[in-house]
């Protein structure tokens, strides 16, 4: 289907005041549609859920919307769907949960190509219990992680793998469906943090062989929020501390305290909002797959544009991003100039490409790089390529 990027970039709000925002891997802007159902549900009739009043109706409405269309965005089943306030607040409560049936001689693996978000909970709760952490290795050469061990990190001792679907630094997609085979092969669960994944691709969590998976859906249009999905039958197997009054329901007795029904609508618009790119496609599930299929084609070409400019500056700047498999996420750094003077710069020319580390310890140390040193550009659907073209001269005038 065509791509019409200036329709989409009119739905967006925030896309007037002229800034270039190269920043998606950090959250989107925010289409009209997703802040009118957030105003909309919260200024309804609201309350607590059941199925007697109105209010409560609304509310039971927003719940059981949320994790339907959360089901359709990763191909998961509705009733495992787990609302959270963010991926870092749901790994920590997993870690917890499945680390109750860890102890010593058994073993837990990690990358160094991933956000911290989905190594240090990991580490803490295997520390914590005894159990072993064991890492997959960040090759700096490919920017991908080095699988030729894999057989001999993952074991018969590994309970869990956790691993990212896509680095929010390099943009690597590692392959996640290799990892997860071996590590069903040894009886082990995969985690799998798909917050930069589930925002550039059509996800389908038994695919990729993902057993616990999260997303943040304002790294997809949507609110400050997330989820994670996983089979039903795994979630009844784990058992949360909770308050005693409160559901045994799965998935409800995850989710602590009344739930916010107007972040779960703004999600759920979200989510429309994705499917609504391919209107003719049939089910919403079908329509989120065209429309990432157009947006992929759209960023993948972009991305093209900025590697030809960043390529014609020479040795004047490194491009970290490399992976054969990859986001429309770069990561670079300069020969002579601070990263941070870049971002500011930029800024100067409306134009947010921020600098840092975003939280991917591991990787910056894998690649040898000082802390803070480097430049991140991503793209998002609404990027145009003027602004594009905007931030190639403005990179070159700041090269020198």
């Amino acid at each position: 289907m065509p791509f019409d990027v200036a329709a989409l970039r009119a739905q967006f709000p925030s896309l007037a005041s002229g800034i270039a925002h190269f920043d998606g891997p950090g959250g989107t802007q925010t289409p009209a549609v997703v802040g009118e159902a957030i105003a909309r549900t919260l200024t309804a009739p609201l309350s607590n859920r059941g199925t007697v009043t109105a209010s409560e109706r609304n509310a039971d409405d927003a719940v059981a919307a949320f994790r339907a269309a959360i089901g359709d965005l990763l191909a998961a089943d509705p009733a495992g769907v787990v609302y959270g306030r963010s991926a870092t607040q749901l790994t920590y409560d997993f870690s917890r949960h499945l680390a109750k049936t860890w102890g010593p001689g058994d073993e837990v693996v990690v990358s160094r190509l991933d956000h911290d978000a989905n190594v240090r909970p990991w580490i803490q709760a295997a520390e914590a219990v005894g159990a072993t952490v064991r890492w997959l290795e960040l090759d700096p050469a490919s920017a991908d992680l080095d699988l030729d061990a894999l057989d001999d990190v993952v074991t018969e001792r590994t309970r869990l793998v956790a691993v990212t679907g896509a680095s929010n630094l390099l943009g690597t997609k590692p392959d996640v469906a290799r990892i997860a085979r071996r590590a069903h092969d040894v009886g082990a669960l995969v985690h799998v943090d798909g917050v930069h994944l589930a925002a550039h691709a059509a996800v389908d969590v038994a695919a990729l062989g993902a057993d616990l998976f999260v997303c943040s859906p304002y790294k997809f249009f949507g609110p400050h929020c997330a989820a994670l999905v996983a089979s039903p039958a795994l979630l009844e197997t784990l058992a949360p501390d909770k308050l005693l009054p409160s559901t045994n329901a799965v998935p409800e007795r995850f989710e602590l305290g009344t739930l916010p029904y107007e972040l779960m609508a703004g999600a759920t618009a979200a989510v429309d909002f994705i499917a609504g790119l391919a209107p003719d496609a049939g089910s919403r599930r079908e329509r989120i797959l065209a429309a990432h299929h157009a947006i992929d084609e759209h960023e993948r070409r972009l991305r093209g544009r900025i590697e030809d400019g960043l390529a014609a500056l020479g040795d004047r700047v490194t491009l970290h991003s490399v992976a054969a498999e990859r986001t429309p996420t770069l990561f670079v750094t300069f020969r002579d100039r601070d990263a941070a003077d870049a971002y500011r710069t930029l800024a100067t020319r409306h134009i947010l490409a921020p600098a840092g580390s975003f939280y991917a310890y591991e990787p910056f140390r894998a690649l040898g790089l000082e802390v803070d040193g480097g430049l991140r550009v991503g793209l998002a659907a609404y990027n145009d390529d003027h602004e594009v073209d905007r931030l190639v001269e403005a990179l070159t005038d700041f090269v020198g």
